[in-house]
């Protein structure tokens, strides 16, 4: 147990935290959106089990390190394409939120209520949980891969997922509560959902968009949406659907 005392161990600990947050927020942003079409009584009910049940599988995914370490090996190859376990996962994944994304995006551009008289109490609750722990899955495979690389003890790694999953168990509700506020934001974390969807697909075939693009286009529409948040707080007649610079 010497490890305890060393400090190289704690700042390990607190960058697998940051980590696990940072590639956690765009998961906390679709599990806001899932959420919502749940009756209001089950909503933190889904947000809870569903974040619970994501971690016992990535303490899980730890868990299996010499596992892991194999999912970057080459399986198979298709013409130039080599493919790991790990880029099938980023396929399927990628494909899936593309999916999501777009199906969520149709309903809410249709006008769809998903309160509508439609939705029977308790009937998608599991469904719901079910996309939140897959997403996370997805999500969480390169802060777990990395965890592995950064870490030599489980114990540290497996803290720091308790650690980052309790800090998104605070946060989702107040996430939840301002997405559910503001439609505008949901279609603009929706359209960031099928930009990483867009990324993880290209990364399953071997083609690697660096992430400071992603972040900068989202910081990007972020700050847009914020000028047009505030325009609109200072003049209620500010058009909120429309661009700042139209």
């Amino acid at each position: 147990m010497e490890w305890i005392a060393d400090p190289s161990i704690w700042a390990g600990l607190v960058t697998l935290v940051v980590i696990e947050l940072v590639l956690g927020i765009d998961n906390l942003v679709f599990i806001a959106i899932l959420a919502e079409k749940l009756p209001p009584a089950q909503r933190d009910r889904a947000r809870v089990t569903g974040l619970i049940l994501a971690m016992l599988m990535r303490l899980l995914l730890l868990a299996s390190i010499s596992w892991l370490v194999t999912l970057t090996k080459p399986l198979f190859s298709i013409r130039d394409f080599t493919f790991s376990a790990r880029d099938l996962i980023m396929l399927v994944g990628g494909f899936f939120l593309l999916f999501k994304a777009t199906v969520e995006l149709n309903e809410r551009l249709e006008g769809k209520d998903s309160d509508g008289p439609t939705q029977r109490r308790g009937a998608r609750f599991w469904p719901v949980v079910t996309q939140i722990v897959v997403l996370d899955a997805v999500f969480s495979l390169d802060s777990v891969i990395t965890a592995v690389g950064m870490v030599d003890h489980l114990a540290v790694m497996m803290a720091a997922v308790i650690i980052a999953i309790s800090l998104m168990l605070l946060a989702s509700k107040a996430l939840t509560r301002f997405v559910n506020s503001h439609p505008t934001i949901v279609i603009l974390c929706l359209s960031f959902l099928l930009m990483i969807g867009f990324s993880l697909v290209a990364e399953g075939f071997g083609v690697i968009i660096p992430k400071g693009y992603l972040y900068a286009a989202i910081g990007f529409s972020v700050m847009i949406e914020f000028l047009n948040q505030t325009g609109h707080l200072q003049s209620p007649s500010f058009p909120v659907g429309q661009s700042i610079a139209a």
